[in-house]
């Protein structure tokens, strides 16, 4: 299913961009001018109605859209496993007392060693889609891994090294 957003100026204020679901409720976003952003979900019978407004901070917001594309993505993913023979996904945690406890993604050289490919690493609440090779690892850091078997193996592996040298 397509999902249309619109788009409607609202002068003086800024923008406003709404979608319906595909079980009938409009929810919106209000971007305003000044930067401020308001959450809208409107009135089931009377779209013009708004019934919950709720603003969000910059980082609010940066977080709301971080879990809805993670869970896009890690949903995209499993639907790509189902597609792909072999391809798998997994969720790997960093052990406080591994090797790569503050150091950076692409010391780990998990691709060229695994042929597997971190997609995305949660840290707390927040998620990080497609870290960089100069993203640097807490312990504690969940690491979204995708590659074959021994690929997964091989990286869990690497994250629970706690000399990478030995």
């Amino acid at each position: 299913m397509r999902v249309r957003v619109e788009q409607t100026a609202l002068p003086g204020i800024g923008v406003r961009h709404d979608l319906v679901t595909e079980s009938g409720r409009r929810i919106g976003v209000v971007s305003h001018r000044n930067g401020r952003r308001d959450l809208v979900l409107y009135d089931r019978d009377d779209p013009d109605a708004c019934t919950a407004d709720i603003p969000l901070t910059d980082d609010e917001a940066e977080a709301l859209a971080d879990i809805l594309g993670a869970s896009l993505m890690l949903g995209q993913l499993s639907g790509l496993r189902q597609q792909a023979a072999g391809l798998l996904t997994e969720q790997i945690a960093i052990p406080a007392g591994s090797a790569y406890v503050g150091r950076k993604l692409g010391d780990t050289k998990v691709r060229t060693r695994t042929s597997a490919s971190i997609v995305a690493v949660l840290r707390d609440r927040e998620v990080i889609v497609s870290p960089d090779p100069s993203f640097r690892f807490e312990a504690g850091d969940v690491v979204v891994v995708v590659g074959t078997r021994k690929g997964l193996d091989g990286a869990t592996a690497i994250f629970a090294d706690s000399d990478p040298d030995g």
